[in-house]
């Protein structure tokens, strides 16, 4: 691990240094900065968001972490003594950072199972609606009168649209909780 102060990453931050930063930090199974300033915060995770290409998560409990927490991908917040200032600028909220394993590891494989379950039926009901209407245009004669009226449409993507991804939201789980805890590999799937 690399545990480095705020004095020192001032120092670190500079161009000339950057580069040889990131290599030892990618060699790191952990990375600590303490006692920086938020601005430092936020210039580390624009640094490997850019440079390593990397996805971002920022995790923070008060006023000083926001500029942090909105510069990464996604931003996590956690409620506390300091205020409420990153959980208002954050992604998602916990209440304790021990939550936040379960956050990734449960929370995060289900919504990318559910995520992806649902581009795909999208585009099959937006390709069921389309084929209806492209053979409907051989029976009409291709004069482009509409097959239905606007009501039905309406109708049509009201339930298909609306239905269905509350339905997935609170009934589609591929794992139980106590799997994807127990079996943290499952989230690379």
């Amino acid at each position: 691990g690399l545990v480095i102060d705020g004095r020192t990453l001032e120092h670190v931050l500079n161009d000339s240094l950057q580069n040889i930063f990131l290599e030892l930090t990618e060699e790191c199974r952990a990375v600590v900065c303490c006692q920086a300033t938020p601005l430092q915060k936020s210039v580390l995770v624009k640094l490997v968001r850019s440079k390593l290409k990397a996805m971002t998560l920022a995790v923070g409990d008060g006023a000083n972490d926001v500029s942090m927490i909105q510069v990464a991908d996604t931003g996590v917040g956690i409620s506390g003594q300091e205020g409420m200032q990153a959980v208002m600028a954050s992604d998602f909220a916990i209440s304790q950072f021990r939550h936040l394993r379960k956050l990734l590891l449960v929370h995060g494989h289900w919504c990318y199972t559910r995520l992806t379950n649902m581009v795909l039926y999208y585009f099959y009901k937006n390709v069921a609606y389309v084929n209806l209407l492209f053979w409907y245009q051989f029976f009409c004669g291709f004069s482009g009168t509409s097959m239905t009226d606007y009501w039905i449409l309406i109708l049509f993507n009201l339930l298909f649209t609306s239905v269905p991804p509350i339905i997935y939201g609170v009934l589609d789980k591929d794992a139980s909780a106590e799997i994807l805890m127990e079996l943290p590999q499952l989230y690379k799937m």
